[in-house]
């Protein structure tokens, strides 16, 4: 095993603080030979989650989790003491929670009626059900980086079936048909249970609460430096015994320059690309600034190293159209019970119980979701707190004549009460606070093999990748899962730790498995 003097990572990210962790847990590397440099004053990357009740609480959003999957997540966090019991882990906590809480959604669809649809058929054709095979069974070779509207009728993108996969996912028709196939093979098990989302389970709080502060407080603990305020712009490198390495990290804080010597023995950990990168926040009487590229820092050092060496990858494959990776979530802050009341009444879930409801003729096309309250630890009694999201910003709403990135938060909660047909007074408590994010499915655009690097590329010799945008065959980006699993076998690869990276478990090799999902496509 090779040992480090120093480990610098660039990025605060889930990605980051993991492979802290399995730097310490499996690689012998002192806490206080571990620095993270992140440019915002608070860590998680897109695990966020702020405010308070007065002025109303807002978070990015929240990635989907399962039990049957996510091996090396868990992995992790059965080592990681939850805030509220250090003498239980995050996995434990999560369990436990999700065994009170067990997830079983009655309202999965919503028509322009305000009727529940039936969900328990997929909705699909033989000739629906012939192209998803045939998508399914194909190479990744043969799909290249073709689009899913490539492989799939336009009556597909109608079914049930693509309503309640492409929300739940965030996929969009012109998405990469690879990662489509990748998300069928990974989460098969979810196929027959997509219309209750029976397989989803929820952390007590929101992500950052119940995941990013309890791993950052391990971190902490260890002696881990975590240094907010930090962008690094260029890594110095040269070559030794043909292999790229990194010198010295050139950095900005505050304005001022600094310059961080990488030593022989150093290593170095990049989170490369962002999906929340240029995301921005609106107001109640405000939509959010529409950042653009130009806004876009967190994507140039990845640009300025992929045109030092070919192995670092093309993110112009992801970063260079923003109109197809972009969508709007919000969150709402709530200080009556009038909403809650009214949409449980209407899904028959309770909060926490059900999953995404989705309005699917909307212009948006809306989905909202009602967590266990408290969401957020800081949260009084009295005081709830929901999140959304829409896939289609651009188009103009059904009930505000405009479209989503240009309305404000109240306009948002109007055109959410037009769909639900509920009184004026129910969010006249309501704080609802929206926000854009030019680059959040940027990870999903077509893309050829070359253009994401490998957690350790070819001939590098101290740097590694860690993101949504490395190859890992067979796993699926815009989960957590990637970012943890990206880092672990950043760590174990860069530093030579003779331990087996958990394997992507086989789901879609289990008979009982394709049994149920063949059943659940002929509904």
């Amino acid at each position: 095993m090779r040992a480090a003097t120093k480990a610098y990572l660039v990025g605060g990210g889930v990605g980051s603080l993991a492979a802290a962790a399995f730097m310490i847990r499996d690689g012998n590397v002192r806490g206080e030979d571990i620095t993270i440099l992140e440019e915002l004053d608070v860590l998680g990357g897109s695990l966020d989650g702020s405010g308070d009740a007065a002025a109303g609480y807002s978070m990015r959003g929240g990635r989907m989790f399962t039990t049957d999957n996510y091996e090396c997540t868990w992995a992790l966090f059965r080592d990681i003491p939850s805030l509220g019991d250090p003498g239980v882990s995050v996995y434990e906590e999560t369990l436990a929670f999700n065994a009170k809480h067990p997830a079983h959604s009655m309202a999965r669809l919503v028509d322009a009626n305000r009727v529940k649809v039936p969900v328990k058929s997929m909705g699909f054709s033989m000739h629906n059900r012939s192209e998803l095979l045939k998508l399914a069974e194909a190479e990744e070779t043969a799909l290249g980086a073709t689009r899913i509207s490539e492989w799939l009728s336009p009556s597909f993108f109608e079914t049930s079936f693509w309503y309640m996969w492409a929300t739940t996912f965030a996929f969009q028709p012109w998405h990469s048909a690879v990662e489509f196939r990748r998300y069928l093979h990974r989460f098969l098990l979810e196929f027959s249970r997509i219309d209750t989302l029976g397989g989803v389970k929820r952390t007590v709080y929101n992500q950052y609460d119940s995941l990013v502060r309890p791993l950052q407080r391990w971190l902490a603990a260890k002696g881990v430096r975590m240094d907010t305020g930090y962008r690094v712009t260029a890594i110095d490198h040269e070559t030794r015994d043909g292999c790229f390495v990194a010198t010295a990290l050139r950095c900005t804080k505050h304005g001022g320059s600094e310059v961080i010597t990488v030593a022989k023995d150093d290593l170095v950990f990049v989170q490369n690309g962002s999906m929340t990168d240029a995301s921005s926040l609106g107001s109640m009487t405000a939509p959010p600034a529409k950042l653009t590229r130009a806004d876009s820092g967190g994507w140039r050092l990845w640009e300025a190293l992929a045109d030092e060496h070919p192995g670092f990858g093309r993110p112009a494959a992801f970063d260079r159209c923003i109109a197809q990776s972009c969508w709007e979530s919000f969150t709402v802050t709530l200080r009556t019970p009038n909403f809650f009341a009214a949409m449980e009444a209407f899904t028959g879930n309770a909060a926490g119980t059900g999953g995404l409801v989705t309005f699917k003729d909307s212009a948006w096309l809306m989905s909202v979701v009602l967590a266990h309250q408290p969401h957020f630890l800081n949260q009084p009694a009295g005081v709830s707190v929901f999140w959304g999201y829409a896939l289609l910003p651009d188009r103009v709403g059904d009930f505000v004549p405009k479209a989503m990135a240009d309305c404000s938060g109240m306009e948002i909660l109007e055109e959410l009460r037009g769909h639900l047909h509920l009184d004026p007074e129910v969010f006249t408590s309501g704080t609802c606070i929206p926000c854009r994010m030019p680059y959040i499915t940027s990870m999903f655009m077509p893309r050829s093999p070359g253009d994401r690097p490998l957690p350790v590329p070819e001939g590098s010799g101290n740097l590694a990748f860690i993101s949504q945008f490395v190859e890992i065959p067979e796993d699926v980006v815009f989960t957590v899962e990637y970012s943890v699993r990206a880092a672990q076998m950043a760590v174990y690869g860069l530093m030579g730790i003779d331990l087996r990276v958990p394997g992507v478990t086989p789901h879609d090799a289990s008979r009982r498995a394709q049994f149920e999902a063949l059943v659940k496509a002929f509904e």
